[in-house]
């Protein structure tokens, strides 16, 4: 009786003080709903392990791991090709570095303001945790549109963006990757101008280059299957396959198709991929050789699809996607495309797995929802950590000055994503929530980060 009492009084304790933090990042962060959101779902997790470790209360873990080692932001000037100046806003958030140099993505789209950077940034901690490389959490962008450009433009855009990023990042310090917007033709540019900045050539400083200066096979593949191999384990543990599921997917950038391929070598049925315009329903399964053509080579409209495919349907409305009947959902669109009416629409068509491709598609609400109706959950931090983790073993052999074949790197993604996997299981199941992925994930990669601040000090 006595231990049941004081097992309640310290969760009572966890709660006090996890609700006194989160009030206080609100407060310091107004007007910042991503970043609240992340921060909310991340900390409400947390109270069992706060509850058994009142340790972490007593170095007030959350009050420091909720404020940025450091936020950058700076102007971006360009030059159209008419002539006109443009200025962009550009960010970098140095989030963490308790278990090794930030790392994160850059995201080129006109949604980049500080909250998202911090959402992403905060969200990037437990990520690479999850991992188990040795890195930390940062991410940046700028609120730029690559939408409609031409290659010149893109260029003198990514040369400004690193002319100032380029004085506060290095191979031991920061090192950036892609992310939307950022693929390997702005990599390619910004690491050309990094160079030139540095006067020697530091393979390290970024990942997600060509594979002639430095890349790593499977890089651009790995966000895509890295979801699908935690999807796949997260199903075998309910005696389930991907063998014919029939998936909805949304987007059509390298998640989505890396995501469609590797779910139909696995033996699922796609029939749905998107962008910002709308989406497309193949019945017969979605060509993901199409896709790649129409969207990788020559940077065209999902809508083309049909012109190819012409039994294929195009729907002008891209968040509609998800009113299509399938068993597995994979959102690798954007943040918050799928809300409680979504979820429920969803549920009624029969869905029994959800796997996040992308970086918090879905609401608190609708996770919820998923819970309470048991489907099986994937969140992004443990889902989607496939890219980040082949970003540090591009990492890996730069350092050694030598490349792994494909079948090598493929073979580590798929051991880092199943161990993802068990870790955050065992996660939930040691703290009372056996079977949530969510709390697994967060409590998991959270360990790890503050047992090493804690070994270091206040600093």
């Amino acid at each position: 009786m006595v231990t049941q009492t004081t097992q309640k009084s310290n969760e009572e304790i966890a709660n006090e003080y996890v609700n006194s933090v989160y009030d206080t990042v609100c407060n310091r962060n107004p007007d910042e709903a991503e970043f609240h959101q992340v921060v909310k779902e991340i900390f409400d997790s947390l109270v069992p392990v706060l509850a058994k470790h009142p340790e972490y209360m007593n170095q007030s873990i959350l009050e420091r791991i909720v404020e940025p080692e450091r936020l950058i932001t700076f102007r971006v000037p360009w030059v159209d090709d008419e002539g006109n100046i443009h200025v962009n806003r550009g960010y970098r958030v140095q989030f963490n570095s308790a278990i090794g140099p930030y790392k994160g993505g850059l995201r080129f789209h006109p949604s980049v303001n500080p909250s998202v950077i911090k959402f992403l940034g905060f969200e990037q901690i437990f990520k690479n945790s999850l991992t188990g490389q040795p890195i930390g959490g940062g991410k940046g962008g700028a609120d730029f549109d690559p939408k409609g450009k031409s290659d010149a433009e893109i260029m003198r855009f990514s040369q400004s963006f690193m002319h100032e990023l380029g004085q506060h990042i290095g191979p031991d310090v920061d090192i950036p990757a892609g992310d939307i917007g950022v693929g390997p033709r702005e990599i390619g540019y910004m690491f050309g101008q990094y160079k030139k900045m540095r006067g020697r050539f530091e393979a390290g400083t970024i990942t997600g280059k060509g594979m002639n200066y430095g890349g790593s096979l499977v890089r651009k593949e790995a966000t895509g299957y890295g979801t699908i191999y935690f999807v796949e384990k997260m199903l075998e543990k309910q005696g389930i396959s991907f063998k014919g599921q029939t998936v909805a997917v949304s987007g059509s950038g390298n998640v989505s198709i890396y995501a469609i391929e590797k779910a139909k070598e696995l033996g699922a049925k796609v029939v749905t991929c998107s962008d910002s315009d709308g989406y497309i329903y193949d019945e017969k399964g979605i060509d993901v050789e199409t896709v790649k053509r129409l969207k990788e080579v020559e940077r065209r409209r999902i809508e083309d699809y049909t012109d190819e495919h012409p039994h294929a349907k195009y729907f002008d409305s891209p968040t509609d996607v998800w009113t299509v009947p399938c068993t597995v959902a994979l959102p690798c669109a954007t943040q918050q495309e799928i809300d409680e009416e979504t979820a429920n629409q969803l549920i009624k068509n029969g869905v029994i797995a959800v796997g996040e491709g992308a970086n918090m598609p879905t609401t608190l609400e609708a996770i919820n929802i998923f819970k309470k109706n048991n489907v099986q959950f994937a969140p992004a931090k443990a889902a989607n950590a496939g890219g980040v983790a082949v970003s540090s073993l591009e990492m890996a052999q730069n350092n050694m000055g030598f490349s792994w074949s494909f079948d090598e790197v493929d073979g580590r993604l798929r051991e880092i994503m199943k161990n993802i996997y068990d870790n955050s299981s065992e996660a939930a199941e040691t703290y009372g929530y056996a079977g949530d992925l969510v709390i697994g994930a967060n409590i998991s990669g959270f360990l790890k980060v503050a047992d090493a601040m804690v070994a270091q000090g206040v600093v």
